[in-house]
């Protein structure tokens, strides 16, 4: 059975962060983004930059994601004690490696997740029908940017800790032998798992750049689009500050 039509999916907005810039949470919220997520993977966090822009955002009224690290356990686990409202796992290898991985981010019976403390259970204890109001709060995306993750998309998408697929097109465009190189092919694969998402009523999320980017992700049903990175806005701002100030005050 098809899932929702896009125009009854609504698109999360989130500003992507590449370090532990505090006032770009600020800025998340003063634009109008719905959340920030953080690149783990390749930005540069340690665990007290984590915990402190996950608490201000939630105080921001924003949500947080983070892409963890690597794909484990404990990078998992560490996003999610702090509060993120979601993972985006990387190198996902195909369905068996989604289904453990995506298991350490919900709690049984559903899933896997080790029973902490803090922020998570409110520096206290829980609740009745805690456990199952933080599996649906917290949102799992393996990433498909690798061979296998692709092969598999549809089975990976009908696991229950599963909330949805998040594309690495570099890196997939790597995977299949592209050398970076983008075009119809690569076309193909994102259009493969946009379908495969509509269809299993789950999200799809990717970064987005460019107009043209939003204008694919529009055509192709994304749900969850991570906005240029703090680092980038930055650049482009100051570029054309000064781009500006030689033209009118002169070099």
């Amino acid at each position: 059975m098809a899932g929702p039509s896009m125009k009854s999916r609504k698109v999360t907005y989130t500003l992507w962060l590449s370090s532990p810039n505090y006032a770009a949470v600020e800025a998340a919220k003063l634009t109008g983004c719905d959340g920030i997520t953080l690149d783990l993977e390749h930005g540069v966090f340690d665990r007290t930059d984590i915990d402190r822009l996950i608490l201000l955002a939630r105080e921001a009224g924003l949500q947080s994601f983070t892409r963890v690290a690597e794909p484990t356990r404990i990078s998992i686990q560490h996003s999610l004690d702090s509060g993120a409202g979601g993972v985006i796992i990387p190198h996902v290898e195909n369905l068996e490696h989604a289904r453990e991985l995506a298991s350490y981010a919900k709690y049984p019976p559903m899933g896997d997740r080790s029973v902490g403390g803090g922020r998570t259970f409110g520096y206290g204890g829980t609740g009745k029908g805690f456990y199952g109001k933080e599996n649906r709060r917290v949102q799992c995306y393996p990433m498909v940017e690798t061979v296998g993750a692709l092969n598999d998309v549809e089975v990976i998408l009908k696991l229950r800790s599963v909330d949805g697929i998040f594309l690495g097109p570099a890196d997939l465009n790597m995977a299949r032998g592209r050398k970076g190189a983008f075009g119809r092919a690569d076309t193909a694969d994102r259009k493969t798992i946009s379908d495969a998402c509509m269809a299993a009523g789950k999200a799809f999320g990717m970064n987005v750049y460019s107009r043209d980017d939003m204008k694919a992700s529009r055509e192709i049903g994304l749900t969850f689009a991570a906005l240029t990175d703090d680092i980038t806005a930055m650049i482009d701002g100051v570029s054309r500050a000064v781009g500006d100030a030689k033209k009118i005050i002169g070099r």
